[in-house]
């Protein structure tokens, strides 16, 4: 003979989940006021919501977005911390990893510019062991301007902007330069005047005053042509790419189609490079 207590059913006067009938429930939501039990209750401002509420409301809030279409970059800049971090991290393999192995693997040189393209973006990530400001100031420079950009773009286009500028870096250095004697290129310099260009364009699209920016690029591009070891060819290849970039994403019009304009001007300036790559590659 059995005697298994059963399990209790609930009855009529007993509030239940509505999305687990079977569950009793004296918690209410807060907001539309039915029952909802513990696996259904989200923390609200006072007292619990149920999950469909929750929902509902994620569906009806707007998401915001910065000026130029991008998801608002509200709190730390978070992309150029870890531009930084990876900056870091690569300086330091350079020292640790024996037989200067990473610099060989990944610095570029125009004799490069054929067989092995990605030395061209992973070059921007490597800097001097000779000379420690070279990153120092670097790194300074790209958190100032990083903090100030990558709110107005966004994560992604800032990103992007960052990486097609470093790139326009060594696609400059490889216009600009003899293949022969080969010279190696490391340092984020590219990508920084690249961030300089951009801002330069951001600024003039937004009726700011550009001239301090004017001055701050004409010394700094002025010591590359007084100081030897400075590739100002990259510098000026950075500059102007991330200008066409910024431009891409800063006046593409506003409206439903803003995005798509957006990538495909920026896919114009991706095409510009390998194009201009493969002329140079070709005819040298």
């Amino acid at each position: 003979m059995s005697y298994g207590i059963p399990s209790a059913e609930p009855s009529a006067d007993i509030p239940v989940c509505p999305r687990h009938p079977d569950r009793p429930s004296y918690v209410r939501c807060q907001r539309c006021g039915r029952p909802a039990c513990p696996e259904c209750q989200r923390a609200a401002a006072v007292g619990f919501q149920c999950v469909d509420c929750v929902n509902e409301q994620k569906r009806a809030t707007p998401a915001y977005r910065s000026a130029y279409g991008g998801a608002l970059a509200v709190g730390k800049p978070w992309v150029t911390y870890l531009i930084i971090a990876l900056c870091v991290l690569v300086y330091v393999l350079q020292w640790v990893v024996p037989g200067d192995a990473v610099y060989q693997q990944f610095a570029f040189a125009n004799v490069l510019a054929e067989r092995e393209p990605w030395r061209m973006l992973t070059a921007a990530f490597l800097h001097s062991q000779s000379f420690l400001l070279h990153i120092v100031l670097n790194m300074y420079t790209l958190w100032i301007f990083g903090q100030a950009l990558e709110p107005l773009l966004g994560r992604v286009r800032y990103l992007v902007v960052y990486l097609l500028s470093a790139i326009g870096g060594s696609v400059g250095f490889l216009l600009l330069t003899p293949d022969y004697p080969p010279v190696g290129v490391v340092g984020a310099s590219g990508a920084i005047f690249g961030l300089f260009g951009a801002m330069l364009v951001v600024q003039r699209q937004r009726g700011g005053d550009t001239r301090q920016l004017w001055v701050l690029i004409a010394i700094n591009g002025a010591i590359g042509f007084f100081i030897q070891g400075i590739a100002w060819q990259a510098h000026l290849g950075g500059l102007i790419t991330g200008g066409l970039a910024a431009a891409a994403i800063a006046y593409a019009p506003r409206g439903k189609n803003q995005t798509f304009l957006q990538v495909g001007g920026l896919v114009l300036v991706a095409a510009l490079l390998a194009i201009v790559t493969w002329f140079r590659v070709n005819a040298g």
